[in-house]
């Protein structure tokens, strides 16, 4: 999946009011772009770091461009845009690359089922139908281990709460781990930030909500769907 346009790099200066990131272009110049990222950002945010962002020049933008890469280690990249998550696996569920999930023929984003208050991010149909929700990983530890969350998330907690909910109406639900971080081989919830979310996660896999965690290799080309990546609970 081609970044376009295509990347710019420059040095991360600072990170700020969430949404706001400092840059410093290759040519010199400094400019303040657009953070598309929600949560904490641990361990991707530090001063220094090599990123890579995408300038846009659209008439009634308020900033020029979004700040989509980051080096986190030398070698070791993670795309911090969250919204890619959800249009990579649009693409690989499309193509039948998340096999888990490739025998569906139909496929709808953004759908609320009836009765619920949530729109979910994905439904599957024909045969069946499949409820999945896509939640971007980041966050590296150590020895590859990736966890979720980055921070407390009370809306990561509810989306679990109603997937168990999906399940317990007859119908397959799914939670969907997009791995964004070279550096990651496996997946477990992050207990420490948040044990409710790390709790609340094993209840669901206990009720029969599946969780699959599938990599996506970050460059500044583009994001490359790799393959499934095992789940620790």
């Amino acid at each position: 999946m081609p970044f376009d346009p295509p990347l710019q790099a420059g040095i991360l200066l600072r990170r700020y009011k969430r949404f706001l990131a400092d840059i410093r272009l290759e040519d010199g110049r400094e400019v303040t772009l657009h953070c598309p990222n929600t949560g904490s950002m641990r361990n991707c945010g530090e001063p220094g770091s090599r990123v890579w962002v995408s300038l846009q020049h659209k008439p009634g933008r308020k900033l020029p461009g979004t700040w989509e890469l980051v080096e986190v280690s030398r070698g070791e990249l993670a795309c911090i845009h969250s919204a890619r998550a959800n249009k990579v696996v649009a693409a690989a569920l499309q193509a039948g690359l998340i096999t888990p999930l490739a025998a569906y023929r139909e496929q709808r984003a953004e759908v609320k089922l009836p009765g619920g208050s949530s729109r979910f991010d994905f439904l599957l149909s024909d045969p069946g139908q499949c409820v999945v929700e896509v939640k971007s990983v980041t966050l590296a530890l150590d020895d590859g281990v990736g966890a979720f969350p980055d921070a407390v998330s009370l809306r990561g907690q509810k989306h679990l709460r109603e997937l168990m909910d999906v399940v317990a109406g007859g119908q397959r639900a799914c939670l969907l781990f997009c791995v964004m971080h070279s550096g990651i081989d496996r997946v477990r919830p992050a207990d420490e930030i948040d044990p409710v979310y790390g709790q609340c996660l094993r209840d669901a896999v206990a009720a029969g909500v599946e969780v699959l965690a599938w990599s996506v290799r970050p460059e500044p080309e583009g994001l490359r769907v790799r393959g499934q990546l095992p789940v620790e609970l």
